[in-house]
């Protein structure tokens, strides 16, 4: 059985090559030729930490994965996100390879926004808003980048070496002009596309802050006491995607509690895999919602190996 790091992968797959993997594995998706099974999720009693769990069969193209992820958010000389994937291919069962999976997450969920943004921003969107410059960050900006020509960036993050850091890092893949915001609500104001990666357990902006037509995804919160969204802005939004519909009634927060609050219902969605096979751009507010899926991992995961091993 092989074993691929993080490394050998990023050398040779990129946010293209994601984005594509993820639009086949949604038709698949929609061709019902996906099992998946519901993740579980364990947090170490007494911290933030958080382990998860996530099978899933594509009857397709035969192949099978289980990943797991730890995150530790208080790590500082090692990433916060740590993950593997046991790959198993169904013509008898043999597990073939294992392939670190923390690059590999980031880059499915960016290519996951990449998709979102696509099919929900303004054609002419061109000013970027990040909120968060952690683990996740980077790649839902290049998943922005492949989809959208972005002049303008906007960045705010508590901690402004990590947001400074994160800039430079940025500078690499893109020409637009970056800017470091002090508040979220100076980010926000001027962004026809918000990215928020963080692990709030409150509202990163304010709806009074955002324009009547904006694209937001949302990516960090993935635990029932998390939050970035507003319930304001929730309520006004003209249109609400997610990834997966089971997933994000147990695990996104910020819409658990408006619905709780009888100001949303989770039966006014649409999903990634409608969304992907229709080509007009919606009006107003449109949010993108992603708590994540097994499914979208062995998009990316069968797709690595294809290239790795050849």
């Amino acid at each position: 059985m092989q074993h691929f790091s993080d490394e050998a992968i990023q050398e040779v797959y990129k946010m293209s090559d994601a984005v594509r993997d993820i639009h086949e594995l949604l038709i698949d998706l929609n061709n019902d030729q996906i099992i998946n099974e519901e993740r579980t999720v364990i947090q170490v009693p007494g911290t933030d930490n958080t382990v998860l769990y996530m099978p899933c069969i594509n009857i397709h193209n035969k192949y099978s994965i289980l990943k797991t992820i730890s995150i530790f958010p208080d790590n500082i000389n090692i990433p916060v996100s740590q993950g593997i994937t046991l790959l198993t291919e169904l013509e008898n069962g043999e597990h073939i390879a294992t392939l670190e999976s923390s690059y590999l997450t980031r880059l499915r969920t960016g290519a996951m926004s990449a998709l979102a943004t696509d099919h929900l921003a303004a054609e002419k969107a061109a000013s970027l808003a990040i909120i968060g410059t952690g683990g996740m960050a980077y790649e839902q900006a290049l998943g922005v980048l492949a989809v959208r020509k972005i002049k303008n960036i906007y960045l705010y993050n508590r901690t402004s070496v990590k947001a400074e850091l994160f800039k430079a890092s940025l500078e690499q893949s893109t020409q637009a002009a970056i800017t470091i915001c002090q508040t979220s609500s100076e980010a926000v104001k001027h962004a026809d596309i918000i990215n928020c990666a963080t692990r709030s357990n409150e509202p990163v902006f304010h709806h009074e802050d955002i324009k009547s037509e904006v694209h937001i995804n949302g990516v960090g919160s993935y635990l029932p006491s998390m939050r970035e969204i507003d319930i304001q802005t929730i309520q006004a939004a003209d249109t609400i995607v997610m990834d997966d519909k089971e997933g994000a009634m147990q695990e996104a927060g910020e819409f658990i509690e408006a619905e709780k609050q009888g100001l949303f219902d989770f039966g006014q969605i649409l999903l990634l895999k409608d969304i992907a096979i229709s080509q007009s751009n919606k009006k107003g507010i449109t949010i993108f919602k992603s708590v994540g899926a097994a499914y979208y991992d062995l998009a990316v995961t069968v797709g690595a190996y294809q290239k790795l091993k050849s």
